[in-house]
């Protein structure tokens, strides 16, 4: 944790606040901070500064806050993710946090398996905790938006092109015919398939509302490889 987010509810003032539970047992038992360190603190969709300990026991931390300066800026990129299995997209929800992805909708597609839209780690506290959790590694405040689109064609159809309007779209997808570009400057909207790509009917579909099929060479990734790979590649 290279920073300790701050709640509204932690806020006693404008200058005070206090945690307890998870975040204390990482003051406690990471950081072995006292009373009279400081901390790097940041409040939820605000701004990033210090905390200066002045109470601290195994119930609660006491600190004296005060913020100096804006989150990194977040990049001016969209994931339109198929949806992978609950336990890789804990650590993809996680990673997208971390590298600065305010935008993430998870989608439909044929490879995806139906039981997949069923997971408990679909619920908003469990996104969110993934979510907070990278905020916290990078030392960010601003929470991604994180939509849900089960079905495929009516996102795609209705939603995907007002989306996608003033950005470059591009569907990674093996044996794509362009190579991935590199920094670009500008908006991006980067679709990426389940394991083993989109099936024809929805790339199809992608590329007729503008999409160009990239690819990063002849391997096939796979999802928690691909996407800091494209995401490095891209916003370099």
């Amino acid at each position: 944790m290279n920073l300790i987010l701050l709640f509204p509810d932690d806020m006693v003032t404008d200058a005070r606040a206090r945690i307890t539970g998870r975040r204390l047992r990482h003051v406690l038992e990471v950081h072995r901070a006292g009373v009279g360190d400081e901390l790097v603190v940041g409040l939820l969709g605000g701004r990033i500064g210090t905390g200066r300990v002045e109470r601290v026991d195994d119930a609660l931390l006491e600190m004296e806050v005060s913020f100096d300066r804006d989150p990194p800026a977040g990049l001016p990129l969209t994931v339109v993710l198929a949806l992978p299995r609950p336990k890789v997209l804990r650590r993809v929800l996680h990673s997208l946090s971390v590298m600065g992805v305010k935008r993430i909708v998870l989608v439909n597609a044929a490879r995806v398996e139906k039981s997949y839209w069923q997971t408990p780690f679909l619920l908003p506290e469990a996104i969110g905790r993934q979510l907070v959790l990278g905020l916290e590694q990078s030392r960010d405040t601003s929470l991604p938006e994180v939509l849900l689109k089960p079905r495929f064609k009516p996102f795609v159809e209705d939603e995907l092109p007002g989306m996608i309007k003033g950005s470059l779209p591009l569907v990674a997808h093996p044996g794509g015919a362009a190579t991935c570009p590199r920094d670009v400057r500008g908006p991006v909207t980067l679709a990426i398939g389940p394991e083993g790509g989109f099936v024809s009917y929805e790339i199809e579909k992608l590329v007729s509302l503008g999409f160009t099929p990239v690819s990063l060479g002849e391997r096939v990734l796979n999802v928690e490889t691909a996407i800091p790979a494209l995401i490095g590649r891209l916003m370099s």
